[in-house]
Formats: structure tokens, sequence, C-alpha cells
């Protein structure tokens, strides 16, 4: 009898150990990722360590990137200019971040949709902006010749590349630091204040310190983003600004050399992951999310040293602003972060303001401004079959995504916050991680499975890959709302006889609706401007907008690219407009 109960006891604690609770709505999305982001992302960096002939394991594609100076070169440089834009992305964007966050909502929502529509404009319309502005004959070598200076080199170097790079970045930067900023209680700095502190010491010593969990993951974010550039470096920059996913595009569709492009891909890889361990370990990947930081609090060295640092940088802002108070008078310091926060938006906005115009021009040369006006560019994209046929599968292809994005992202996020396994954590990061390794490494592995599998040049394709790169951004979205939600409600309508479904359909989805609209419009976003993926699995069959695109600036640059780049423009405008109408009726 008592092992027939010790037996049963065992039972019991084996389910107790096994039970997931609401985690099994995360079960579709989990298989999914597994599938199509975790095993062909481990099977590409298998193939680094694997002969190509004989299949036997060798080190030696490893051995070759760091005794080779041209590959060691590309990889230090990859990890220079994503450093250097990350911290451009940070210096540029705090102050415009801080501004934000002190302006009244409704203005604040007005002004943070002059940085979300530059975000999510395409970075082939972005990249093919910056040529106009920066080439010779461009907007700055035109007003340059115009007052009879010299036309510095802006393209093809590394200035063209940072100039991209950061400006790409740059809203990022801003998105991610502007939440933890506006949930700072200023107060505190208004009580230090009070209690006999300077204004630079009470913004230093409190408001700063406050704001690193944001900063930190605006950082870590724009650092891996940068890590898996191509578009900017091949467009704008020269041989010397070459970057580690260009070596990888190389090395799969001109050598075929996938053993090497998987060692190239782990250097990468490898970078990412460092750089999130050490993320978490300070403040913990769910910060991303918009949860609280579980940074450790203590004593130590570092702690100590980053008091003294900030304390020299609150003592340089007095001096700074005694020296520049009787120029700039108490007005003019109180307008300067306006004043700044204008020329960053002019900034983000400028690919806009030259594009638009290029578009609707007569001349067949890409002259701003423009010698005269005509819309013959537009009707050469409405009448071509190529351009109409690659719009349309964009469309078709973001549409499905963005419906099975929003559909597994939204189990996960209902099951990660009703649960209390110890597996959440875990969860949490998988769903994360497509967001954290870089975007060439998910693609090339998924083109060799999907060469196996005959995906390859297919919608289905498309969609799938599509799917893993926006599942991220639907899930952040879903969760950011499920956070907040009165998970009471959901236990009245079981209390007066409603079944889980009909709670979840009647109550949880209506409340949570502007979480799961804002998700399908960013998964949707996410893959209509989608080219990583599509360079690889369309297979130069089903092309996609960003596809055709790409191969055409490849080529050779015309207006008809303007043409598009607005009609992209114009969407994306729309949808981030949608979405903030449908958000504010949510409320």
């Amino acid at each position: 009898m008592s092992a027939v109960l010790l037996h049963g006891a065992d039972e019991g604690g084996l389910r107790q150990r096994l039970r997931f609770g609401p985690l099994w709505l995360a079960a579709p999305g989990i298989a999914f990722l597994a599938v199509f982001f975790l095993y062909p992302v481990l099977r590409l960096l298998g193939l680094s360590v694997q002969d190509a002939d004989t299949g036997a394991w060798t080190g030696e594609h490893y051995a070759r990137i760091v005794d080779t100076g041209v590959y060691f070169r590309v990889l230090m440089g990859t990890f220079r200019i994503a450093g250097l834009t990350a911290l451009f992305s940070l210096l540029l964007g705090y102050p415009l971040a801080y501004w934000l966050a002190q302006l009244p909502e409704r203005r604040r929502g007005v002004m943070i949709l002059a940085v979300m529509v530059p975000f999510w404009t395409s970075y082939l319309v972005k990249t093919f902006a910056w040529m106009v502005i920066l080439g010779r004959t461009g907007v700055i070598g035109g007003i340059l010749a115009a007052g009879g200076l010299p036309q510095p080199e802006l393209l093809h170097n590394e200035f063209g590349v940072m100039i991209g790079m950061v400006h790409a970045m740059l809203p990022l930067a801003v998105l991610t630091m502007l939440p933890v900023m506006t949930g700072i209680d200023r107060r505190l700095v208004q009580a230090a204040e009070t209690l006999g502190a300077a204004p630079g010491h009470a913004f230093w010593l409190v408001y700063f310190q406050l704001s690193l969990p944001g900063i930190a993951a605006a950082g870590l974010l724009t650092f891996i983003s940068s890590l898996g550039f191509f578009i900017v470096p091949a467009l704008l920059g020269g041989p010397q600004q070459t970057m580690l996913a260009q070596l990888i595009i190389a090395q799969i569709q001109e050598m075929l050399n996938w053993a090497f492009a998987g060692a190239l891909a782990t250097f990468m890889l490898a970078a990412a992951l460092v750089t999130c361990w050490v993320y978490d370990r300070i403040f913990g990947l769910s910060t991303l999310s918009g949860e609280g930081s579980r940074r450790k609090k203590g004593g130590g060295r570092m702690r100590k040293a980053g008091q003294g640092i900030l304390s020299a940088l609150a003592a340089l802002t007095a001096a700074a602003a005694r020296v520049t108070a009787p120029v700039l008078g108490e007005r003019g310091r109180d307008r300067l972060p306006a004043v700044y926060s204008t020329l960053v938006l002019v900034f983000l906005v400028a690919p806009a303001i030259v594009v638009v115009p290029i578009a609707f021009t007569s001349s067949p040369f890409l002259d701003f401004p423009p010698p005269g006006y005509s819309l013959k560019w537009f009707e050469v994209y409405f009448g071509s079959d190529l351009w109409l046929g690659a719009t349309l599968r964009s469309f078709g292809v973001a549409f499905a995504t963005a419906i099975l994005a929003t559909l597994i992202a939204g189990l996960a996020a209902l099951a990660l916050a009703r649960s209390t396994s110890r597996w959440r954590g875990a969860i949490f990061a998988l769903f994360l991680a497509p967001m954290i390794v870089p975007r060439i490494v998910i693609a090339v592995g998924l083109f060799y499975l999907f060469a196996q599998i005959g995906l390859v040049a297919t919608d289905l394709g498309l969609v799938i890959g599509h799917t893993v790169l926006a599942l991220p951004f639907a899930f952040v979205a879903i969760a950011a709302v499920v956070k907040g939600h009165d998970w009471r409600l959901d236990q009245a309508a079981a209390t007066l006889g409603a079944n889980r479904v009909q709670t979840l359909i009647r109550v949880t989805v209506p409340l949570i609706r502007g979480g799961l609209v804002a998700a399908f419009l960013f998964a949707f976003i996410t893959s209509f401007d989608e080219l990583t993926v599509a360079i690889f699995v369309s297979g130069g069959v089903k092309t996609t907008l960003p596809k055709q695109m790409w191969d055409d600036m490849i080529l050779q640059l015309n207006p008809t690219l303007a043409a598009v780049s607005v009609v992209v423009f114009l969407i994306v405008m729309a949808l981030l407009l949608i979405a903030e109408r449908l958000r504010r009726s949510g409320r």
C-alpha cells in the first residue's frame, strides 16, 4: 500500500514539475520558432565546423578568418561600425527622448509620429534618399557648388556609412529610451533640487541614473541591429566599409560556400549573444518589453567609478551653464532642448523631403531641385507588370505574415501574462530571440532549410521567414498591453458562466484590441519592408517590392525608384496613422 502511495506521490510530483499551466497557449509559437528559427540557426552553425567534402569536424574555417587579413579586418570593422553607430545614436537620441518625455501627452504623440515614420520607412528608401543628398550632384553638393565652395566626397566612405547607419538606428534608440523616461517621477529631481542639489547634479545623479535601463536597452538593440546591416554599407560605403553581412551574402550567392558563411555568421552571432548576456546580467531581458529592471543593487568599485563619472559630468554641466548663461539667458537655455530636438527631427525627415519632389521630376536624372515636374515616373511604375507584381506579392505576403504573427504572439503574450512557471523566462527570451539574432544569420539558415524542403521561391517560404522576424515586434506590442489587463474581468465572466473560449473572444480580446492592432500593423510593416529574407528565399522568381528596389539600385539609380519610394512611404505613413488612431480610440 505504501509503495502504491509512494508511486502515486512520485507521479503527482512529476506532473506538478511538468505542468505548464497557461503556458500551453505558447506551444504553437514555441514549435514554430523551434522549427523555423532555432533549427536553421543551429544547423548553420553546425556547418561551420564541418568539412564540406568529408563532413568531418574541422576548425579550418575559423582559422581562415583569423589568419586571413581581409576577413579579420572586415570582422573588426563590422564591430567598430556597429559600436560607433550605437554610440552616436545614444548621444544624439538621448536629448530628443528627454525633450519628448517632458511634453504633454497629446503633443508628445504627434512628435513621436515624426520619429516613428522614419523608423518604419524602408531602409532602401532612406538609403536611396541619402545617395541623392550626399552625391556630388546631390543636395549638399549643389548648395556648395552654388556658393563656390569645394565639394567633399561624402559617399562611398565611412562618413556616408555613418550618416546612413545613425539615421536608421536613431529612431530605434529614441523609441526604446522614451518609455523609461516617461515613467520617471520628475518629483524626485525637484526633491533633489529642493534639498540643495544644483540642476546639473539633480539631472546626472537622479534622472540620468533612473534612465539607465532605457539607455542600455537602446544601446543593445542598436548595436545588434547594426551588426547585420548590409544595405547601407553596400550603397553608401566603399570597399573599406565592407561589413560581415556583405561577406556572408557573397559566400552564399557567389561561391556557394555554406561552411565558411556559417563561420562568419558564428562570429556575428557570438558578438550579439555576449552583448545580450551582459545586458541580461545587469538589467534583465524582460526590460525590453517595458518591464522593470532587476538590476542588482550594491556597492563595488564599478558603482563607485560610475558615481565618480556622473559627479564629474555634473560639475562640467554646472561650469558650462555658468559660461553660457550670459550669452543664452534663461529663456535661451530653456529653448535649447526644443531647438536641438527640432534639428534632429529635420535630420530624420530629410530623406522624405528630398525623395518626394524627385519622384515628380521631368528629368531622367536625380536632380534636386527638379528642373520640372511630371507624373511619368509614376506611370512607369503603375504600367510595369514587374513592379506591380512585386508590390502585390509584398502586400499578400505582408498580410499573411501579420495574421500569423499576431495570432502566435497573442497566444504567447496571454500565456506569459498568466503564468508563474519557471519556464516563463526561457520562453520570453525565445520569443525575443529573432530580434536579437542578426537577420542575415536567420535568412541564411532559412535558405539552407528551405532548399532542402522545397520552399525556396515560394510565397509560403516568404511568409514563414517574415513571420520569424516579425514575431518579436508583435509579441512586445501585445505583451505591453496585456501587462495592464485586469484579469478580474475574465474571472467575473467565468463566474457568470462563460467558458474559456467565450471569455477570450468576448472579454479579453476586445480589451486588448489596441495591442493586437498594433501587433498586426507592426508585423505588416516589418514584412512589407523586409529584404534580407527575400534576397535568399525569393530565389529571384518570387520578387517582393524591396527585392525589386534592391536589384534596380544595384544596377542603376533612376527617378522610378523615387516614385516607388513615395508609394512605400505613403503606405507606411497610412498604417502608422491608423495605428495611432486606433490606439487613441481604444484607450
